[in-house]
């Protein structure tokens, strides 16, 4: 990797601080939707989590054990204002004060996400990210945060995977807040992009060079056959899961076949003049997520008539692969769709920005605190791939953030999945680093100019 190359490791505040009722934190829509029976696959929340509001000190002291230059968290925007805008809750700034003001002593960078699918409760009964008025008060808190912590924190990212917020919350009702829609998730994935240009205005304009991005989960959709039907399902599921998001953000429109795509479905009357050119505003980074590729097939609809489809209705199921090797969640490893990924983008956007690998990761379902051979394995991969696609493409590639951390809550499927470099034994909170950890950290401790 280049000099000056970030290696970093990533976290999310709903799957780690718990605290959920402390300190005049307003409820989340996943405070809501984890009570719904059957919601979360092992019954759970993130009531308590890692327990992290209270045992930050142990993180910032695993990270800088673990020698990376940088963390990557998001702050809770109903620990921020409770009610998603109004009045401020000044201890809630006070917690990512003093985690902000730990990491800068240790010299290590401090990359905020400020939302990563937390939504306060009181928005999601105003409509939540079906209005447009959700994405003028997430600039409006943007403004909150960087008044605070902007001093001391030059990387934010505004949004962490709006595919997953709009599509898998609004039309899947997989996420929070569990909603099966078609125009409005549509509308939720539009306003979701208007928040994160208005969030781009907000910071630019509270902090003078300020670096600025926004985080996008992107998988490459391939055939899962030959045939003419699975290659149009590949297509369509690339412009929902991929350049829906994309385009609008690095190109300044939205892809040709996409009003097609969801005829009869929605009218897209959300959307105004001037939104693009808001979306569409120079960024100085972008953040990419990937897991895997997805192996796609043509399916039948759910649903013959379109106005009663949902948004993620649209004809492709996700098949395994034979001879494909897969994580313990059924996921695809294929490190070359990394390599497919960040070539692809400089292929398809001359102005691509800097890129930041912000997630990568593998969970596993055993409880094993000692060993994971897997882990390496998959992490080596990745990063190799990630090497090519530097030197490849002109992709200029700034950094790479392990998923994650810690185990955490991990979401609709609780607790079972264990994704962490750190072991967490969540009765007691305590954590012990994993044989990952150590190979990491062997490896970034043995660096010359961030290079392995």
């Amino acid at each position: 990797m280049p000099d000056g190359f970030v290696w970093g490791a990533a976290t999310a505040a709903y799957q780690i601080e718990g605290a959920v009722a402390e300190d005049g934190r307003g409820a989340s829509i996943w405070d809501t939707f984890t009570r719904r029976p059957g919601a979360v696959a092992d019954g759970t929340s993130g009531e308590v989590a890692c327990d992290s509001y209270h045992r930050w000190r142990d993180d910032v002291d695993l990270l800088e054990k673990l020698g990376v230059d940088a963390y990557r968290f998001s702050v809770a925007w109903p620990r921020v204002l409770p009610a998603g805008h109004g009045t401020v809750n000044r201890a809630g700034l006070d917690y990512y004060d003093r985690l902000v003001d730990a990491l800068c002593e240790r010299g290590i960078r401090p990359f905020v996400t400020l939302y990563h699918w937390d939504l306060p409760q009181a928005l999601e009964d105003a409509g939540g990210w079906r209005v447009r008025d959700t994405a003028d008060h997430f600039a409006d808190y943007a403004a909150v945060v960087a008044g605070r912590l902007g001093d001391r924190v030059q990387d934010w990212i505004t949004l962490n995977e709006p595919y997953v917020s709009s599509m898998v919350g609004y039309a899947e009702g997989r996420h929070a807040p569990g909603a099966t829609e078609g125009h409005g998730a549509l509308a939720a994935a539009h306003h979701l992009l208007v928040g994160h240009g208005g969030a781009v205005r907000a910071l630019r304009a509270a902090r003078a060079g300020a670096r600025i991005g926004i985080t996008l989960n992107l998988s490459p959709a391939v055939p899962a056959t030959g045939s003419a039907a699975d290659r149009a399902a590949a297509h369509r599921m690339d412009l929902m899961l991929n350049r829906q998001f994309t385009d609008p953000v690095l190109g300044r429109t939205y892809p040709d076949g996409f009003a097609e795509l969801y005829a009869g479905v929605s009218d897209l009357s959300f959307r105004r003049d001037g939104d693009l050119e808001l979306i569409g505003a120079p960024l100085d980074f972008l953040g990419v997520n990937y897991y895997y590729r997805i192996h796609a097939a043509d399916a039948p609809r759910e649903r013959d008539d379109p106005a009663r489809r949902s948004a993620f209705d649209i004809g492709v199921r996700s098949v395994t692969r034979e001879g494909v090797p897969v994580t313990d969640l059924g996921w695809p490893i294929e490190p070359h769709g990394l390599y497919e990924t960040l070539t692809g983008l400089a292929q398809r956007y001359p102005d691509l920005p800097p890129v930041y690998v912000t997630e990568n990761g593998i969970a596993q379902l055993r409880d094993d605190p000692d060993a994971d051979p897997e882990r390496i394995a998959f992490v080596a991969g990745h990063l190799a791939a990630a090497a090519r696609a530097a030197a490849d493409a002109p992709v200029d590639l700034r950094g790479y953030f392990y998923w994650s951390l810690l185990d955490n809550f991990e979401w609709a499927r609780g607790y079972g999945p264990r994704f962490g470099l750190v072991h967490v034994d969540y009765p007691t909170g305590t954590r012990t680093p994993r044989a990952s950890y150590h190979w990491l950290r062997e490896r970034l401790s043995g660096r010359t100019g961030n290079r392995f």
